[in-house]
């Protein structure tokens, strides 16, 4: 199979002609035009606050709640900690079988984390 060269060029027959090429969009009209209105914005405002540490100890505490902004007295609920189970193991390891629990029934090796008793909002954690 042979290939075979395309055919020549030949120049446009005459009375043809070649358009400019496109330059754009056309200028808008003068007379009775209106410029589209500017885009709406929202704007948004955040309002960033900032906590001051809490004095929470091991019993409940009166303060105003950050989240409801209510005068409340703190709900404590213990819980247990890494320390707690540390305790444990140690009390375990030296053959006190029978005293391992004792840790989880003494509030000083656990943790208080005090709640708003209104909204249930986390208010922070006291540590021994």
């Amino acid at each position: 199979m042979e290939k075979q060269n395309p055919p020549p060029y030949s120049p446009p027959g005459p009375g043809f002609q070649v358009s400019p090429p496109a330059q754009g969009y056309p200028p808008p009209p003068t007379q009775g035009y209106q410029p589209p209105p500017p885009p709406v914005s929202e704007h948004h405002t955040v309002i960033v606050t900032h906590m001051s540490p809490m004095a929470l100890g091991p019993q409940p505490t009166a303060i105003t709640c950050p989240s409801c902004h209510a005068q409340i007295v703190t709900t404590v609920e213990t819980e247990a900690t890494t320390k707690t189970h540390l305790f444990a193991l140690l009390l375990c390891l030296f053959g006190c079988y029978p005293c391992c629990c004792i840790p989880y029934c003494v509030d000083s090796c656990q943790s208080q984390n005090h709640y708003c008793p209104n909204c249930r909002a986390y208010l922070g954690k006291y540590d021994n």
